[in-house]
């Protein structure tokens, strides 16, 4: 059985939401200061922190055994549009928001790939958000086990809109309810914009998985011991790369050199 942490934050609003949810809806109760259980989920557990999310690297120490952390967040945007979100962690060149310079965060495609597939599911719950992923960035990197954000945006009404948060909780459950599969194809994913409209589909309506997700404005970045960190930081075999034809700017062609030595089977959309 795989066991999955869920971590919230005193200090985000829309984290914060969520873990009352869990917690007096979902019979999620103290087994120590900081963790909760729910015999109705006895593969979760849910972490409180009085720290910020992006910088909670200690979390190994503290639950070795853990398969997988899902971080429950607030969302920030300038177009403050109502949106529920989900993205891998890492850092392409500089460590602004946590984690470490250069490193990517250890990704489970499947645990991605079924988390938006559950939201999608509930989105008659929430029709004035926008469901989407976001390319791969922040910390923490450094976990030694995959590690996934589900956030809620953009603005503090939507941070304290608890239908959003019950639409969280029950997506959560749900993935974690199910037992651990894997995906028949898993690729990394270049280019777009920080929301990734091309790879949504990919994950929604094809069998492929995604590891992490370099967009646009990262690609510079990119070079052969990136994309080797890439393929490695992934609980399932990376086997192909998937492009965004049109959202590579620029960099399309040296990206599209770098791949032809990856290994990976390229493929355009």
């Amino acid at each position: 059985m795989e066991f999955y942490t869920v971590i919230c934050s005193t200090l985000d609003k829309a984290s914060a939401n969520v873990a009352n949810r869990l917690i007096n809806k979902y019979n999620f109760t103290m087994d120590n200061n900081s963790s909760f259980k729910s015999k109705n989920y006895p593969n979760m557990l849910l972490h409180i922190t009085n720290k910020p999310l992006l910088y909670a690297d200690e979390l190994d120490e503290i639950y070795p055994d853990t398969g997988c952390f899902i971080f429950v967040s607030q969302h920030k945007s300038a177009s403050n549009i109502p949106t529920l979100t989900c993205h891998t962690t890492g850092n392409f060149n500089e460590n602004t928001y946590g984690g470490k310079v250069r490193e990517i965060g250890i990704c489970s495609p499947w645990v991605l790939k079924q988390y938006l597939l559950e939201l999608n599911g509930e989105r008659n719950n929430v029709p004035q958000y926008d469901i989407t992923l976001e390319a791969s960035h922040h910390g923490p990197t450094s976990l030694m086990k995959p590690t996934l954000f589900v956030e809620i945006g953009s603005t503090e009404r939507e941070w304290s809109d608890e239908v959003a948060a019950e639409t969280i909780c029950r997506a959560l459950l749900k993935v974690i309810y199910h037992k651990p599969r894997k995906c028949e194809k898993v690729a990394i994913a270049f280019g777009g914009n920080h929301y990734p409209s091309k790879f949504n589909r990919i994950l929604l309506d094809s069998e492929f998985g995604l590891a992490s997700i370099v967009a646009k404005h990262n690609l510079r970045h990119i070079d052969k011991m990136m994309i080797y960190q890439l393929k490695s930081k992934s609980t399932e075999p990376v086997s192909f790369a998937i492009y965004d034809s049109k959202g590579m700017g620029v960099e399309k062609k040296r990206i599209l050199l770098l791949l032809e030595d990856s290994g990976l089977e390229i493929i355009k959309v």
